[in-house]
């Protein structure tokens, strides 16, 4: 997830001090000593937690130190695809959970499933669960999440006399309210935030993808389900003048559009709600957001959306092998995981939600953190990164509908994409 989710929701600094990238491995150092190397992305891991895991983990691992490395997203994979080639590569790695399939098939990852109850498999969030397995085998322990929710103006919901709302009905009522008595945008949203209609689609019970056998897999967007999402999303989308054939960072929502001040509410991460309240700060305004979950199809559900995250895994050809696997059932136990979550200000999900702390009242994190239970992933398969090239199937898919053109005919149409980029042909 190319984030720095830590910023965004005014957490603790990053690791500080460590190197940018860098293949070497784990053995290393002078007297007996040996060295446990952790790749971790920039804006993952806060310095205050790090370093107490570290010292912990070097307490009980007398000899051994721990150098973590912070990596930065960019050209990340083609990095983590040469260091699990070489023979001595990092010990741990932090992978984005829509990438870990990607590397688990190649075999240079660690098979963890002999570990699962010592790692408290049955706790973790179903949710994240389902990114770090592959073919019935565990590759990963998941490590964190984010979702998205929507972000509003109190100001502009005061004077339209809307609240927030529990329901899809609900939501497209107080955007009609706020169109009539406002002069400002009821939502900014862009044609193709592929994102947030995954998260619609899951409501209608639908997917973008299915499999079929055989490691066969095939798109799913001519469904009926697919066209009940889109039918919602062109809905909402009506109430907003993005453009139909772009998405939430072009131009980038959260500095480029909201700031300006004509935007009621849009759907962003923490990290955009964050880089939105200091673009208005740094013009010499205030911002007044407020927070709600994305309304479920009833109010006894928030709807889907989408986990951005990561995983924790280990190199099949670490050299410290042992040692990196009782890194990371320490670093993702509930007791560090609960820490890891303090640190972050409740900003982020851990893995388990027994080590989620209680977010502060009307923060982003409150609102995401609803609709945490039913957070999910892009279909688990390495072939899913394929589907993701651009042009993406899907956002072209969305651009099409919001047009005029049927929905199952362009869902027909993006399907033939997505199958032959998701079974690698």
């Amino acid at each position: 997830m190319r984030r720095k989710l830590i910023a965004a929701v005014g957490a603790a600094a990053l690791v500080a001090g460590a190197t940018a990238c860098g293949t070497e491995g784990g053995s290393a150092g002078d007297g007996g000593k040996k060295t446990l190397t952790v790749w971790v992305m920039d804006g993952s891991a806060p310095e205050p937690w790090s370093k107490e895991l570290n010292k912990a983990f070097e307490a009980e691992h007398k000899g051994v130190e721990v150098e973590m490395k912070v990596q930065q997203w960019n050209g990340i994979q083609e990095r983590i695809t040469t260091a699990l080639s070489e023979d001595s590569p990092p010990d741990v790695l932090e992978l984005g959970n829509t990438q870990t399939a990607g590397y688990a098939v190649t075999g240079g990852l660690a098979d963890l499933t002999p570990m699962k109850g010592e790692l408290g498999y049955d706790q973790w969030n179903e949710g994240m669960l389902s990114s770090a397995e592959l073919d019935g085998k565990l590759f990963a322990a998941p490590w964190y999440a984010a979702n998205r929710a929507v972000i509003y103006d109190k100001s502009v919901y005061e004077e339209a006399g809307v609240k927030p709302p529990e329901t899809r009905e609900e939501w497209l009522a107080g955007l009609e309210k706020i169109g009539e008595k406002t002069d400002k945008q009821p939502l900014y949203l862009p044609g193709q935030s592929w994102y947030v209609f995954a998260g619609f689609l899951w409501d209608e019970g639908g997917n973008l993808a299915v499999e079929k056998g055989g490691d066969t897999w095939e798109g799913a967007l001519a469904s009926d389900e697919a066209a009940a999402a889109m039918d919602f999303y062109k809905e909402l989308q009506s109430h907003s003048t993005a453009p139909k054939d772009a998405d939430e960072a072009t131009p980038q929502q959260s500095t480029d559009v909201v700031p300006k001040g004509d935007v009621a509410s849009w759907i962003g991460l923490g990290w955009e709600a964050g880089g939105a309240v200091a673009a208005i700060e740094e013009a010499g305004d205030e911002a007044d957001f407020g927070y709600f979950p994305i309304p479920g199809k009833t109010a006894d559900q928030p709807g889907h959306v989408f986990f951005g995250g990561s995983n924790l895994s280990v190199s099949e050809r670490s050299p410290n092998k042992e040692l990196a696997q009782e890194w990371l059932q320490m670093a993702t136990s509930e007791e560090w995981m609960t820490k890891y979550a303090e640190a972050t200000e409740g900003g982020l999900l851990p893995n388990s939600p027994a080590a989620q702390v209680d977010p502060a009242e009307g923060s982003f994190a409150e609102a995401m953190v609803a609709s945490a239970e039913v957070g999910r992933i892009t279909p688990v398969t390495p072939g899913w990164a394929n589907v993701e090239t651009d042009p993406n199937p899907i956002k072209t898919y969305m651009t099409k509908v919001l047009e005029g053109t049927d929905p199952k005919q362009a869902g027909k149409e993006a399907d033939e994409v997505i199958t032959e980029r998701i079974n690698g042909s």
